[in-house]
């Protein structure tokens, strides 16, 4: 066998397993990244479904609910070539498929949530902050059409606004029932300011009537009592004053 010949073998060999080395990264790398879509699709399908049932009733509507369920659905179909041997997957995708053949009439069983301490007012905030992202992520990837993603995303804004009137109410009721009415009143003060800064003042007319009721009665009873040096002139709740002035900062994709 002649030199050149085997120098022409020795390449020859050397070629076929650079082959076979980079095709096996191919090959592996195509498996990393199926794992990695698995995941990713898991973890988006349990959040659409955490969403769905753990958001308080008195922001949970049934069309809200159409919408979760067909995110979760969409999802799922997804997900299923990835997780043939997931057969509670399978069975999760057939009742899907039954509540959205229900229409706005499938049932909603959110119990609504009494939002009246500091932890319950950020892990609601939290809530909504995720809806919205499962939201406008479902339009970028054309789950939904803008327009229905700019119609949840205004809806989440009055959620948002509705958590604070909800907070601000049940602080100053607690408060008024301690006999603090200096306090109740600043809780009742800032929750009117904040209504009174909304675009949509239509919207709010009615509970902005009842929050300066409840103001009223609480500044009679504050009028009524000699402020002592111990008492704070400044409400002790959870949310940053920040977040009062402004509680949906983030950049809004779809305005």
């Amino acid at each position: 066998m002649s030199p050149a010949l085997i120098t022409a073998l020795v390449f020859a060999a050397l070629f076929v397993a650079i082959i076979l080395v980079y095709a096996s990264q191919q090959i592996e790398r195509r498996k990393l990244e199926r794992q990695r879509q698995k995941a990713e699709l898991t973890e988006r399908v349990r959040r659409c479904a955490d969403l769905s049932e753990i958001l308080p009733g008195q922001m949970m509507t049934p069309a809200l609910k159409l919408l979760m369920c067909k995110l979760e659905l969409k999802l799922s179909e997804r997900l299923r070539p990835m997780a043939p041997e997931n057969t509670e997957l399978v069975t999760r995708i057939d009742e899907l498929v039954v509540l959205l053949g229900k229409g706005e009439n499938l049932p909603v069983k959110n119990l609504p949530q009494a939002i009246n301490t500091e932890n319950k007012a950020k892990e609601v905030r939290f809530l909504l902050e995720g809806l919205h992202g499962v939201i406008t992520r479902a339009a970028r990837e054309n789950l939904i059409t803008t327009a229905e993603a700019r119609h949840w995303v205004d809806e989440i804004r009055h959620m948002m606004v509705q958590l604070h009137i909800d907070f601000f109410t049940s602080v100053g009721v607690q408060l008024l029932q301690q006999d603090k009415p200096r306090q109740a009143r600043l809780a009742f003060e800032r929750a009117v300011q904040f209504l009174r800064r909304q675009a949509d003042q239509d919207r709010y007319r009615i509970e902005l009537r009842e929050l300066a009721k409840h103001l009223e009665r609480a500044n009679d009873l504050a009028l009524d009592r000699e402020p002592t040096e111990e008492e704070e002139d400044e409400l002790t709740v959870g949310l940053t004053q920040e977040e009062i002035d402004d509680p949906w900062r983030k950049k809004q994709v779809y305005d």
